[in-house]
Formats: structure tokens, sequence, C-alpha cells
């Protein structure tokens, strides 16, 4: 892991019900890598914050007040499209709020991020 700092936000650990579904969704789009640590398991490294997923029946929505996982991009638009191009479903089009863009989707395993420019 990279250099730790007291107190800062580490690690997230993200539910999904499909693993592999997971990874090749956010291979594809985001160019994430991941390494598997049982069937039950893949971390996700390279990105600012490391993190994982693991097998749950459960998913993320912020309207059921889970906590929003936004990623950053370049090129919100060119993100949208392969986002949808990898069965990901926008559920808030692009929308300005103060500081920039978003838009909000589901991924192929049901939870909902965020993507800001």
């Amino acid at each position: 892991m990279t250099d730790t700092i007291h107190h800062q936000i580490h690690y997230l650990e993200i539910p999904t019900k499909d693993i592999d579904a997971s990874k090749v969704f956010f291979a594809e789009v985001f160019g994430w890598e991941f390494v598997d640590y049982g069937p039950e398991y893949t971390c996700f490294t390279g990105q600012q914050i490391e993190g994982g997923f693991f097998l749950s029946s459960h998913s993320m929505h912020s309207e059921s007040g889970s906590a929003l996982v936004v990623i950053y991009s370049d090129d919100l638009e060119a993100s949208l499209q392969q986002v949808e191009s990898a069965g990901g479903v926008i559920v808030k089009p692009i929308f300005s709020f103060p500081g920039g863009s978003r838009f909000h989707f589901v991924d192929t395993a049901g939870n909902e991020f965020a993507v800001w420019h």
C-alpha cells in the first residue's frame, strides 16, 4: 500500500453479488486491476485509494443511506459512454453541482457510484 496518513480514509470494501462481473466491469470502464483473495473477495489496486469487493447479497445505494463512492474523470462524456457500453445503467444523467459536474450509475452488480469532473 501507499504511504499512510493518520486518520485518512485508507481502504473501501464494497459489496457485490458477482465478483467476476464487478472485476470485468471496473477493468473495462476504469482500467482497474485486481488481486483475488479466494472466491469471495478481490482487491482493486493502483487507485488513489485501494479497496476490495466482497461477495454479498446487498448493494450500495445513496437513497438507502449508503456512502456514495465518487470516481474522478478527465472526460465525463467518455466515461458515461464507457459505463453504458460495459452494461452500467445511468440513474442520474450529467448534472452540475458546486465544483463541477457528475453523473450517477449502477454497475452490473447493482451498486450505485458517481463519476465527476
